[in-house]
Order: structure tokens, then sequence, then C-alpha cells
């Protein structure tokens, strides 16, 4: 993740249960596998407008799945879309890497997730 000095909150709202340099809030998973809660940028900060288009979807490359994701997310994509290193897929049950060389695109395009 690359936070660039930005405060970190809870995709959820709920208080962290890790400490802010660990990669998730919260270890906890879901039964597919996905972390129970992320971390996105504070909604100050994204209120300051975005640099990409807030998509909510993304396809893995390797599988063909299309997973959504929170409107929280989606914006701190938007704002600062190196911010994270992998994401979620759902037909994979997995986290795979984004940016430039990972296997993540937006949906409708040929965009990578995370540039």
């Amino acid at each position: 993740m690359n936070d660039a000095g930005y405060r970190k909150d809870t995709n959820s709202g709920r208080n962290p249960k890790l400490d802010t340099s660990c990669p998730v809030p919260d270890d906890a998973k879901h039964p597919d596998g996905q972390h129970v809660d992320h971390w996105v940028l504070p909604a100050e900060e994204r209120a300051k407008g975005f640099i990409r288009p807030v998509r909510l979807s993304y396809v893995h490359e390797t599988c063909g799945g299309v997973t959504s994701m929170p409107k929280n997310i989606a914006e701190t994509y938007a704002r600062e879309p190196a911010y994270y290193g992998s994401t979620f897929c759902c037909g994979c049950r997995g986290y795979f890497p984004v940016g430039a060389h990972g296997q993540f695109v937006w949906a409708g395009t040929k965009e990578k997730v995370g540039t």
C-alpha cells in the first residue's frame, strides 16, 4: 500500500483491530477468504476530488471473474490509484497484485487497476 502519509480509515467505520502499519485493519476473513475490513482514505481526503474515474467493478485477467467493491474503496482507488498493492478476486477467492504489472483491469476497459 502507498499511503503517501495519509491518515487511514477503515471501510467499515469501525475501530481497527490492528496497527495502521498492517496491510488490513482486521486480520479476520469471510468464508470466501476476503478480509472483513480494508483501509481506505479518509472521507475528507476523498472529498478533494479524483484523478481517475470512480469504478466499482474490475475483471481478473487470469480467470475472467468480475468483482465489485464498496464505494469507499472505489473512491480511494480514484483518488490515489497506487494506494493498494493487491485486490481480491471473487472467482479465485484470493488476493492478487494490482498496478502496471498486476492481474486486474477495470470492467469495460483495458486500464489496469492501480495505475
